[in-house]
């Protein structure tokens, strides 16, 4: 069975609700990917969710934790969350890089997706700020130094532009997506799926290892209910994973 670390897509929401004189603050944490892992599972994948806020202090800091799992599935989190662990941030002491590690475990057979989302490559305000990283340097995509976004709000389709075990039996065109990232295709990447000139979903073999970048979102707002019912939904993404573990060709 595929073993798939699912990092980020979830976030804690703070809200202070005004009743006459009085506020009431109270939080909530939110999990974005409640319906992927609902889809993975049911497609037969063991899935461990790292929730944002646990990224920081629990995502793996060797190559031997990661080797743990088959794949690795990075969503709506920052390099950040990534970059500094507590033991750096707060107390000033030196920790694994673990872009660096991702990109050295990939070139050795590792397989990393990336999924969009406003803190995923280059992200709102270029705050997820992977342009310029070792992740960047082994993505099948080359990101812009500025905040990616393209809303869509009317709705736009991805249309499948290349045939490939990933994507076999979906429909060519793709329910709406309310928005995605735009980046440039590298050289050696295929670009399965497009959204006009712009990749939507690509693919690419890293050394001994394999990367995927899905430039649009596993979640809303970015995905809508039209997408995530789609039936060609968990197939795809569960497919994607299978095919970083070396389970497709």
């Amino acid at each position: 069975m595929v073993k798939v670390l699912l990092a980020g897509e979830s976030w804690v929401s703070a809200t202070i609700d005004h009743k006459g004189y009085d506020p009431f603050a109270h939080t909530r944490v939110e999990i974005g990917c409640a319906r992927l892992l609902e889809a993975l599972t049911a497609e037969g994948l063991d899935v461990v969710h790292l929730r944002s806020h646990d990224v920081a202090e629990r995502f793996p800091q060797t190559a031997e934790q990661l080797a743990e799992y088959d794949a690795v599935l990075l969503s709506d989190i920052g390099s950040n969350s990534l970059l500094l662990h507590p033991d750096t941030f707060s107390l000033g002491r030196p920790t694994p890089n673990r872009l660096t590690l991702l990109k050295d475990w990939v070139r050795g057979g590792g397989g990393l997706m990336m999924a969009g989302g406003y803190l995923s490559f280059q992200g709102f305000e270029a705050k997820a700020r992977y342009h310029g990283t070792a992740v960047e340097e082994v993505l099948p995509v080359s990101l812009t130094p500025y905040d990616d976004r393209v809303e869509t709000p009317e709705g736009v389709s991805g249309s499948l532009v290349a045939e490939h075990p990933i994507t076999s039996g979906l429909d060519r065109d793709w329910p709406i997506l309310l928005g995605y990232q735009r980046a440039q295709a590298r050289p050696d990447a295929t670009v399965l799926a497009a959204i006009g000139a712009d990749p939507l979903l690509a693919i690419r073999t890293v050394g001994a290892g394999r990367t995927l970048a899905f430039m649009s979102d596993v979640s809303p707002h970015w995905a809508p209910e039209e997408f995530m019912s789609w039936e060609g939904y968990g197939p795809l993404f569960a497919r994607s994973l299978r095919w970083l573990a070396g389970e497709l060709d």
